[in-house]
């Protein structure tokens, strides 16, 4: 699944089969697309863990932030709860 992210990310316009996610099936299904290199894959695959990472960081801060600021407006933590579990 990631190696099929990077390869859409590297060649946003291309179409492709692969299969079993390795790099060496890939048939191009779109003319004149230069094939990325490995290494190109690998560093794309590790941007994109990385943003995917950060994500949900930034996730659970802005959850914290959300929580710290309903509590100070005087919510109790049950109803804090509540509303952040719908």
């Amino acid at each position: 699944m990631m190696l099929t992210r990077a390869l859409q990310a590297l060649r946003p316009d291309a179409e492709f089969t692969i299969t079993d996610s390795d790099l060496s099936t890939i048939v191009w299904n779109s003319l004149s697309v230069t094939t990325p290199t490995e290494a190109e894959v690998n560093a794309k695959i590790a941007e994109l863990e990385a943003a995917d990472a950060q994500a949900i960081t930034n996730k659970a801060a802005a959850l914290a932030s959300a929580e710290s600021k309903l509590a100070a407006l005087g919510l109790t933590a049950a109803e804090v709860s509540a509303l952040l579990s719908k």
